[in-house]
């Protein structure tokens, strides 16, 4: 960002965060709820899985005896899962709302001087359009 700046100080930049596909925000959402019920049930020491008539598997009975690890565990965890459900890794480039770079298209990130290549091409493009006379009919 510095660099393109100090080189073209004309030019804003932006930043934003490029959303993920809906499925993957519901999935961070529901993984986040299921997080926060999971560490009340193992805190409160209640077996969801007597519930459905089921044996508490072995991973559950480790849970209610190491509480603030299996607690620790979880959130982690989901969080971890979360945050790559969230996670686009975009890294879009527009200039003046035409695209000139998608990491998402070609699966890389451009070198600097890859960049600021492409922007000096795109601004002499630019500059030469501007220049051409434009006739209305």
């Amino acid at each position: 960002m510095r660099v393109i700046s100090q080189r073209y100080p004309d030019i804003r930049i932006e930043g934003e965060n490029y959303l993920p596909q809906p499925i993957y925000r519901h999935l961070a959402s529901f993984l986040s709820v299921f997080k926060l019920v999971l560490i009340g049930l193992i805190v409160l020491g209640k077996d969801p899985f007597a519930f459905i008539g089921m044996e508490a598997p072995s991973l559950w009975q480790w849970g209610q005896e190491n509480k603030v690890y299996a607690c620790m565990m979880v959130f982690f965890l989901s969080n971890m899962i979360e945050n790559q459900c969230m996670s686009t890794g975009a890294f879009e480039v527009t200039l003046n709302d035409v695209p000139v770079w998608s990491k998402l298209e070609s699966g890389h990130l451009p070198s600097m001087q890859q960049l600021v290549q492409i922007i000096d091409n795109e601004m002499k493009l630019n500059v030469h359009m501007d220049a051409i006379p434009h006739h209305r009919s």
